[in-house]
């Protein structure tokens, strides 16, 4: 390649860059990333009974995790029980 095409590539690269970081930068100082309204609406509506639907949710996640569990275990020691006892056919 020509000296000519990678001094162009170097300075669109570098000019483009610089953009990004003037957009970045604006975006952090006019507050585009702040999210003021996230914290007021949590107090706002984390009520009593919300609070007792997450902690419902919790605990049916919770059995249900418990209960594969166990139908994994079941099935592994049935698994195991069945390889013990097969036998090939003639």
């Amino acid at each position: 390649m020509s000296e000519n095409i990678v001094i162009l590539m170097i300075s669109v690269s570098t000019f483009l860059g610089a953009l990004g970081l003037i957009a970045l930068l604006w975006g952090v100082k006019t507050g585009q990333f702040d999210d003021q309204s996230k914290f007021i609406d949590a107090a706002r509506f984390d009520g009593e009974e919300e609070l007792r639907d997450a902690a419902m949710m919790q605990n049916k996640k919770e059995e249900q995790k418990r209960k594969s569990k166990k139908k994994k275990e079941a099935l592994k020691s049935h698994s195991n029980k069945s390889k013990k006892n097969y036998m090939p056919a003639d």
